[in-house]
């Protein structure tokens, strides 16, 4: 006889209900037999001893650094301590140690080291002959070209006003606005200047850094702090590109932050913004984007970053550190560029170093806010102090007020008209190079250039051979690495009659050599590099790093 539907559906309901009941009492059972003779305190310890146990494990997962590189760190660590091992490093090290020395003090050999006061001053013109002494060593054409990057002001013109500036207001500090309200005043202006740059409205807002670096930390720091606000969480997690800026990891390390590196695409080095939606979690504090990165010179895909931003209620950070004072008058100077800063709705920050294609002298940048809500948590203040309530916008206290009035005179000097024009010619030349650079056999462009940045390797020999081969024709490029290669930071000094010209001709003429013997590119640095970009234990590279870094603030021992 036929069991009609709806009985039917409540008998198989039935049975699984009873089936689950089963299940779940089955190993319940088991454990109550098993646990019948034990006495009581056994089970809690035991219990209590279980959960540390897991939450212990649990613990290890949430740390600042992943589990698996602490264990990575923690292995490597061990194998040093190898006599074999540690022997071989630190031969190896003082080899590197007395190689980085030899090479920082043989500038400047000539001249006296000083490793004290003298006993009596000197008169200006004395200081001012050693100054130009000093300042004129080294061989490598700094004002011709021979830099990536590094030198973005070619106009002698500015260069004597911003001398001139700085000097007028060179013992001026910010931080008393009291005594200095022209200067607060001044600082206000860019601020405003800057957020109406990028587009930004009423409520936007800002302050001025002394580099790329604080304003990308400061950035963090508000963020940070807005996440633990909302989440209650004390560690949270920075959400970045491979390739963003290593001045997130370094904030991640001041401030006590997860940072999460998202992978990017292997053909445009943009962030793969699918992956990034996957690693978002209640602990993401702030998602970034940038406007070139730098490695590359690729722009990363703003908008789709932005809309997650807005679905998943976390701030967006674009770093425009590089490209701030080119990026936004592309689209005037005739390069389309999608829209990346403040009109795009979810980016709440910008990062712009007006020390780069501002043109201002170093020491000099801004972190602009779309709103005020956002710049409250940068401030930072201690109001029990002894001294008295201690506030700053910054992270200083003291701040050279010459740099701010000198950044305020160069974009006065420049005006929109002549950001524009400059951005032409930077884009223009970049542009050519790239394309000359493509039609070189051996060379394959890294990424997409879509600013200043052009980015090269090689598959068939070792490109860093190919820069030390450029280094004795007189260029300086950036060494880059995962993957191998090198870039060209295009300034005004590259935009110049001949320059690219040259240097273009330089690496056709040293590529030429090097395929004629692949195996002289893996001389020199080229061997160092690759050595670096192989070592699977990345300690010995900052061990390395360390040394140059020492290396830097060492001279040659005092006269007995």
């Amino acid at each position: 006889m036929a069991v009609a539907p709806d009985i039917s559906s409540a008998i198989m309901k039935l049975d699984s209900v009873t089936l689950s009941k089963a299940v779940l009492r089955a190993p319940l059972a088991s454990l109550d037999y098993r646990l019948a003779g034990v006495d009581p305190w056994k089970v809690v310890v035991g219990t209590a001893g279980v959960t540390l146990t897991l939450a212990y494990m649990y613990s290890l997962t949430q740390g600042r650094v992943t589990f698996t590189n602490r264990i990575k760190k923690k292995f490597f660590k061990l194998m040093r301590k190898l006599p074999a091992v540690r022997n071989k490093i630190e031969t190896e090290m003082q080899k590197v140690k007395t190689s980085f020395e030899a090479e920082f003090q043989s500038a400047g050999s000539e001249l006296e080291t000083l490793h004290s006061l003298p006993d009596k001053g000197l008169d200006q013109e004395q200081i001012i002959t050693e100054i130009t002494l000093h300042l004129e060593l080294g061989d490598l054409d700094v004002k011709g070209g021979a830099m990536s990057g590094t030198l973005y002001n070619s106009s002698q013109e500015l260069s004597d006003l911003m001398t001139q500036v700085y000097g007028m207001a060179a013992w001026s500090n910010p931080l008393h606005p009291d005594a200095f309200p022209g200067l607060r005043k001044i600082e206000a202006e860019v601020v405003r200047i800057c957020c109406d740059i990028f587009h930004g409205k009423p409520d936007s807002c800002g302050t001025v850094t002394t580099g790329g670096t604080e304003s990308i930390v400061l950035a963090c720091k508000a963020y940070r702090d807005l996440a633990r606000d909302k989440t209650g969480l004390e560690v949270v997690d920075i959400l970045c590109p491979i390739t963003a800026h290593a001045a997130f990891d370094k904030a991640a390390d001041i401030l006590g932050m997860r940072i999460k590196h998202v992978p990017v695409d292997e053909v445009t080095c943009r962030v793969d913004v699918n992956a990034m939606r996957r690693m978002i979690t209640k602990s993401t504090a702030m998602l970034v984007g940038s406007v070139p990165q730098f490695p590359h010179g690729s722009i990363d895909g703003i908008e789709e970053i932005a809309e997650l931003g807005i679905k998943y209620d976390v701030p967006v950070h674009v770093d425009c550190c590089l490209g701030g004072f080119l990026a936004p008058f592309m689209e005037e100077a005739g390069f389309p560029i999608k829209p990346f800063d403040f009109r795009v709705s979810g980016v709440t920050s910008i990062s712009a170093d007006t020390h780069k294609y501002g043109y201002a002298p170093k020491g000099s940048s801004v972190v602009l806010y779309s709103n005020k809500v956002y710049r409250d948590y940068q401030w930072f203040c201690f109001p029990d102090w002894p001294g008295g309530i201690y506030a700053t916008p910054t992270i200083g206290g003291s701040r050279a007020g010459g740099i701010v009035v000198a950044c305020w005179a160069a974009m006065r000097y420049f005006g929109r008209e002549g950001y524009v024009s400059a951005t032409r010619d930077i884009i223009t030349t970049t542009r050519f190079i790239t394309q000359a650079l493509r039609d070189i056999p051996g060379l394959d462009i890294i990424g997409v250039p879509d600013v200043s940045v052009v980015a090269f390797g090689s598959k068939k020999f070792n490109i860093y051979g190919l820069s030390d081969g450029l280094k004795s024709r007189g260029w300086a490029l950036n060494a880059l690495q995962f993957p191998t290669c090198v870039h060209l930071c295009v300034t005004r000094v590259h935009t110049a009659a001949g320059i690219a010209d040259k240097f273009v001709n330089d690496v056709k003429e040293v590529t030429e050599s090097i395929l004629a013997d692949p195996e002289s590119s893996e001389a020199g640095s080229a061997a160092m590099y690759g050595m670096a970009a192989s070592l699977p234990d990345r300690s010995i590279v900052e061990d390395i790093t360390g040394l140059y870094l020492d290396a830097l603030y060492t001279l040659k021992p005092a006269a007995v």
